[in-house]
């Protein structure tokens, strides 16, 4: 075999270990550009009128005082003009020991319209601000 001919074969060599490497290293993107690994929302507390920014990742439980709070899925619309962000969120509220496996919220939240799908708790309002 030539010289040419090995180059040429330690290069392909060398560019698939790359890719390898570059896959095995790179985090895993989300499958749709439009969707996050993150979820911001804001919790209001009605009896201290005091708000909480707290941030979600993707698929993990984040306790807040009674709170059990988990984002399953996050997605930012496609269009800039109006965008809309809507998340699926699962919440449960710990202080009801009767029910604590109980979800008191479980489904789809939108950031523009939170009364289409709304969080009903004496104490605590929940709304969606962003998704990344």
């Amino acid at each position: 075999m030539t010289q040419s001919k090995k180059n040429i074969q330690s290069g392909k060599v060398n560019f698939l270990f790359f890719l390898v490497c570059f896959f095995l290293i790179s985090r895993p993107l989300p499958l749709i550009a439009n969707e996050g690994r993150f979820v911001e929302i804001k919790i209001l507390d009605k009896v201290s009128s005091k708000t909480d920014l707290l941030k979600l990742e993707i698929g993990k439980e984040l306790k807040f005082k009674g709170l059990l709070i988990k984002s399953l899925k996050c997605k930012n619309s496609e269009f800039d003009d109006n965008p809309e962000i809507t998340a699926y969120v699962q919440v449960k509220d710990m202080m009801n020991k009767n029910n604590n496996e109980v979800f008191i919220f479980n489904g789809w939240t939108f950031s523009s319209s939170p009364a289409v799908n709304p969080f009903d708790h004496a104490v605590y309002d929940i709304w969606l601000t962003r998704c990344y």
